[in-house]
């Protein structure tokens, strides 16, 4: 069963996007309700099909959730990696990516299908992604009849389904192909990188310069492509910062009183290649600024750290690491830990493997260290994800004043030339 907050309820909410693309607070009931309920690991309900048969209405709308993707199966590891390590945009090798590239993906291969094997046989991204984005639009056709419906859809970068099956099915449906249709490309990864929701972004122009033409869409909507806005970001949502907050709250209350004050929360997130960091790459600030918000929702009431997981190769990544941090306070002597996956927004392997099994599992103290809950079907962040949806809806804005800004030692043609065609409905100046 799916938990839904009543409809009345989540028309009292109100926010506006303001010229940033920031999202000022909304009314506090829809955040900060104690209705919500741990959600069990259940299948999504597919949803019911929508056709786009209408030029110039304003709906049906495509809501499109980009992620990264996971195998479903250990069949699909060895494709899953053969893609991940030939996306210079997230693993950067230069002039070898297309040689160490599949070296690397070959060699990592049965190391990785193991690992999947021990949290059930393939990740649940794909199923959470799907339940998200479906839950949201069932909401959306309550809170916004004026785009309604909303039609479901999800794009992978690196498994299935990834973006060119999405687009093709975007095309099956009846959006584009001269019956235009307004489509919403929504990150699911909250803070910003250029080599996350800007390599998803990269791969979803690319196919729509393939399948759709390189020329369009014109501004009347004339030609009758599909038109494109971007959620391109969201690290300090009031929703997603209450949700992760009453995760922690819940796995705090699971210590001792006496103990509880003490605990340290290590907030955990994907990390990145300094080569990137150091061309100015906006994730670490944005993880931060999440991290900032969510301590300040809990009034500072314990100690913290950030710190950064998943390091491949032998390049230097952005530290410290997770495994490392817990290793270090161990050895401290403080052994009370919460992890908290900051920049996930779901299950999937660096939480049930490499957070559960190896950084917990392999700490010696599993009694004392502890992960609080991933995000998957919490209803506090179901209806953040509405809420940023609609204000967006709303807002009439292509995407954030942020996405026009190129890191400053971008040298890509093809992330300049993806940014204004995102960009090329509203007069966002795009630094070349």
């Amino acid at each position: 069963m799916a938990f839904r907050l009543p409809t009345a309820h989540l028309r009292r909410v109100a926010t506006s996007a303001t010229a940033t693309g920031a999202v000022r607070p909304v009314a506090s009931s829809l955040f900060q309700s104690n209705r919500a309920a741990r959600s069990s690991r259940w299948l999504a309900t597919p949803a019911y099909p929508v056709t786009q048969d209408s030029v110039g209405s304003k709906g049906p709308t495509a809501m499109v959730f980009l992620n990264m993707g996971g195998p479903s199966t250990v069949d699909e590891v060895g494709d899953f990696l053969s893609r991940l390590f030939a996306d210079g945009d997230l693993i950067p090798l230069g002039r070898l990516q297309g040689y160490m590239g599949p070296f690397i993906a070959a060699r990592r291969t049965p190391k990785i299908k193991e690992q999947y094997a021990a949290i059930g046989g393939g990740s649940p991204i794909r199923k959470w992604s799907e339940h998200q984005c479906e839950e949201m639009c069932k909401i959306l056709d309550e809170v916004s009849p004026e785009t309604a419906p909303h039609k479901p859809y999800v794009a992978f970068r690196y498994a299935n389904p990834l973006t060119e099956e999405m687009y093709t099915k975007l095309l099956a449906d009846g959006f584009g192909n001269g019956k235009g249709g307004r489509a919403v490309a929504f990150t699911q990864y909250p803070q910003y990188s250029c080599s996350t929701t800007g390599s998803s972004l990269n791969e979803l122009w690319k196919w729509r310069q393939r399948l759709e033409g390189k020329t369009g869409p014109a501004d009347d909507g004339s030609d009758g492509s599909i038109s494109w806005s971007v959620i391109d970001r969201w690290p300090t949502h009031p929703g997603l910062v209450e949700a992760f907050a009453k995760n922690i709250e819940e796995k705090l209350a699971e210590y001792p009183e006496e103990r509880r004050k003490n605990v340290v929360l290590l907030f955990s997130a994907h990390s990145l290649p300094m080569s990137v960091v150091n061309r100015g790459d906006p994730y670490p600030a944005e993880v931060a600024a999440t991290v900032h918000a969510v301590m300040e929702r809990l009034k500072f009431s314990n100690m913290w750290r950030l710190c950064w997981q998943s390091q491949v190769g032998p390049q230097p990544w952005l530290g410290p690491q997770t495994s490392t941090s817990v290793e270090e306070y161990i050895s401290k002597g403080q052994k009370d830990l919460i992890l908290i996956p900051i920049a996930f927004t779901s299950d999937h392997i660096e939480t049930l493997y490499e957070l559960d099994k190896e950084v917990i599992g392999e700490s010696g103290h599993p009694e004392t260290i502890k992960r609080v809950e991933s995000l998957n079907g919490n209803p506090i962040f179901i209806n953040a994800l509405v809420d940023i949806a609609k204000t967006h809806l709303e807002s009439g804005i292509a995407c954030s004043s942020q996405m026009g800004l190129r890191c400053p030692g971008c040298k890509s043609e093809r992330c300049l030339e993806s940014k204004k065609f995102f960009a090329g409905q509203q007069p966002l100046p795009i630094l070349s």
